[in-house]
């Protein structure tokens, strides 16, 4: 036996139990760091309200009628009840009438202005604010959730690691010389197994693993600032739903039962739901929502977009799956998000996705049958399959995502759907229409999932603006809006790019009002084949200059292929990718993930009906169309695929218009209608009306426009007008 170097065994046996020591530690030091989140949380709080109580000045001390003399802290120089709060009391007391008693009563109103205003504060999170009580925050988030991170990939480590350590350990019976030369042959032949064994474990994958664990772990106090932006940048709904943890917030509960009978919101609210098997997280009203859809069985989750239907779906399934033992799910969605869908069930749950389209549909149908999990499909789709689920198979849950393409009771899509009403214990439809501007659709909806309230609803249509209603069909129906729940959204920013015509653009569109086309003068700006002599051209190409040196990224809509052809051309390698109505369902969420990889400055450009459905595209903070959308709902639905819950920036929307063409006279209407859905967003007739390409305007713009150009073809008999 070749001589044991005890001074190298004692060092490994150290290495290896001060490793197995931090990670068991690790669990109870990230837990420590959620204390330095909500310690930034009120930092910046505090901050924030103390600004606030500069916008009060002093005279607001008057209305407290506790006979504080205004007048001499006026005349002291105190403005604002933010001078007041940084004054000492000796400061205060120095000033002529200010007693003790009045020094007193003026730190107990700023006491409860100060709680008045932290009331009404929310935390917002944005790469703009670069104050250090914000960054720090984002510091502390970010260190927090890698702890998570790194806790949960070490959880498996953690456990293996100290049971073979515990193992191995207390077999090396023999730690020195001096123990060794009096210790018999027995004793020596197990301390040498067991330093054979501890030598090979500590040069083990297990060991190098459990070390790059820890080597993370312990590099996080050193995180940068620019590095925890970066991860606020990729992760910022997870901060959102940490900061919320950390702080013990949960504002968004309210919003989230504001129609709901107090009864019903506690039973909800009490549900017991298991989430053993979700792997995401979930923010406060989006838990709620998941209750709800439990408890209620059979509903209408009409959120806005952007606030989390999938995720919640997901999670109200896993629930289903943990609870009764596996089980046959099934979602129903546009072809357009069937990737998306599967890749969120694998990402947030346990459960198998398999996708029921194409050439793998009966290998995949076959392996849902047989092994459960979450088929994912699409309206064409059911079809193939519809006959062999009706009346052969139980469905947990059945998922409809936008609901809407099953408004209509007679359409062949529909009575597919229909046909698995018996099968599906659970079913969910999911739209961000808001229905309350369609009762009709509402009832058709309701008439599926809840045919006993779909004729008290109907028979009620005409009281859709009364909360009466909203609380009758809140049993069946729960919405949020952006508002209500993302206090901390960034802000949009609208503006017009009004773009003087060159030459070339004022002839071209000429001859379209000529021929009479409408749709072909609402490309104004992209008609020409060559764009370096259109202005609208010009001025995009300034935009994406403008996005590149602010580190941002740019998504450009166009209702028109032609437009989004000649864009691509003149934005070359800018161009990060295309997305049509043409582009196949299976392309456009890997489209969607490169244009997320791509250096600042890149566009990704969508034809506004594709890419306002079903894609979430929170890498571009920086909206632009090529032309006015006659319908205000296309718009809405195209911006919020970048304003939604993960954006971090505030979000800018650009709209290219061509002075003096149909591109003001479209944004005028648009006003108008706008003007109307407000006034009149409840009655859905009226909201219809003002989604509706209005074909009278059309024919009355139309006359005036070709009347206008007629005198101008008159006088040049050559010109390219005619």
């Amino acid at each position: 036996m070749s001589r044991i170097n005890f001074r190298e065994v004692n060092m490994l046996i150290c290495l290896v139990s001060a490793l197995d020591e931090a990670l068991m530690r690790m669990p109870e030091e990230a837990s420590s760091r959620e204390e330095e989140v909500r310690k930034a949380a009120v930092e910046l709080l505090e901050g924030q309200v103390t600004e606030s109580l500069e916008q009060v000045p002093v005279e607001e001390l008057q209305n407290s009628k506790a006979g504080i003399r205004v007048s001499a802290l006026s005349a002291a120089g105190y403005r604002n009840l933010r001078d007041l709060a940084e004054a000492g009391d000796g400061e205060l007391t120095a000033v002529n009438g200010i007693g003790e008693k009045q020094a007193a009563s003026i730190r107990s109103i700023i006491a409860l202005f100060r709680a008045q205003i932290a009331g009404r504060k929310t935390i917002r999170l944005s790469l703009e604010d670069e104050s250090q009580a914000s960054l720090a925050l984002i510091r502390a988030l970010a260190i927090c959730r890698m702890s998570r991170e790194i806790c949960s990939d070490a959880a498996p480590v953690q456990k293996e690691y100290h049971d073979s350590a515990q193992d191995i350990l207390p077999g090396i019976l023999i730690r020195g010389s001096f123990k060794w030369l009096f210790s018999g042959r027995r004793t020596k032949d197990a301390t040498v197994a067991a330093i054979e064994d501890l030598t090979q474990f500590a040069s083990s994958p297990l060991h190098e693993r459990a070390g790059r664990l820890q080597a993370r772990y312990q590099e996080l106090p050193d995180l940068s600032v620019d590095d925890a932006k970066k991860d606020f940048e990729h992760h910022s709904a997870e901060y959102y739903i940490l900061l919320e943890k950390c702080t013990g917030t949960s504002a968004a509960f309210p919003a989230s039962v504001s129609n709901l009978p107090a009864d019903l919101a506690a039973k909800i609210d009490a549900f017991p739901v298991n989430l053993n098997g979700f792997t995401g997280s979930l923010r406060s009203y989006q838990e709620f929502g998941v209750k709800y859809i439990l408890h209620q069985k059979r509903v209408l989750l009409g959120d806005d977009m952007g606030l989390g239907k999938t995720i919640q779906a997901i999670a109200a399934m896993s629930h289903l799956y943990e609870m009764e033992g596996r089980g046959h799910f099934l979602v129903i969605c546009p072809a357009g998000v069937l990737i998306n869908w599967c890749r969120e069930i694998e990402k947030f749950s346990r459960m198998n996705a398999r996708l029921l389209h194409g050439k793998n549909l009966e290998m995949e149908f076959e392996r849902w049958s047989e092994s459960g999990g979450v088929a994912v499909t699409n309206y064409e789709t059911m079809n193939r399959i519809i006959n062999r689920i009706n009346d052969l198979m139980k469905i947990p849950m059945l998922v409809i995502d936008e609901a809407h393409y099953i408004k209509n009771p007679s359409a062949l899509r529909t009575r597919r759907v229909r046909m698995l009403e018996d099968e599906a214990g659970h079913i969910l439809l999911m739209t961000g229409t808001p229905l309350e501007n369609r009762v009709g659709e509402m009832c058709s909806l309701i008439d599926f999932i809840r045919p006993d309230l779909a004729g008290e609803v109907r028979r009620a249509a005409s009281l859709s603006r009364t909360q009466e209603f909203r609380e009758m069909i809140a049993p069946v129906y729960l919405r949020r809006q952006r508002g209500e729940v993302l206090k901390e959204l960034p802000p949009v920013e609208m503006k017009e790019e009004w773009c003087a015509m060159s030459e070339a653009d004022r002839d071209a569109y000429a001859v379209q009002i000529m021929a009479g086309n409408f749709m072909g003068a609402r490309r104004v700006g992209f008609l020409q084949e060559d764009l370096r002599d259109s202005s609208k051209a010009e001025r995009l190409k300034e935009l994406c200059m403008e996005a590149e040196a602010a580190g941002r990224k740019v998504i450009l809509y166009s209702f028109f292929r032609e437009t989004i052809a000649k864009a691509g051309d003149l934005l070359k390698d800018r161009c990060a990718g295309i997305i049509t109505g043409s582009t196949a369902a299976s392309n456009r969420q890997e489209i969607v993930d490169r244009f997320e990889d791509a250096p600042d400055g890149s566009v990704l450009i969508c034809q506004v009906q594709a890419g306002g459905t079903g894609l979430n595209i929170q890498a571009a903070s920086i909206v632009i169309f090529c032309e006015p959308q006659i319908k205000p709902s296309l718009l809405h639905q195209a911006v919020a695929r970048s304003w939604r819950m993960g954006q971090v920036r505030n979000v800018q929307v650009h709209h290219l218009l061509c002075e003096d063409t149909v591109d003001e006279a479209v944004m005028k209407m648009l006003e108008e209608k706008q003007l109307q859905f407000d006034l009149y967003a409840d009655e859905s007739a009226i909201a219809q009306a003002a989604d509706e390409l209005d074909t009278d305007w059309i024919r009355d713009f139309m006359e005036r426009e070709h009347s206008r150009y007629l005198p101008a073809v008159i006088a040049q008999p050559g010109s390219a007008y005619r």
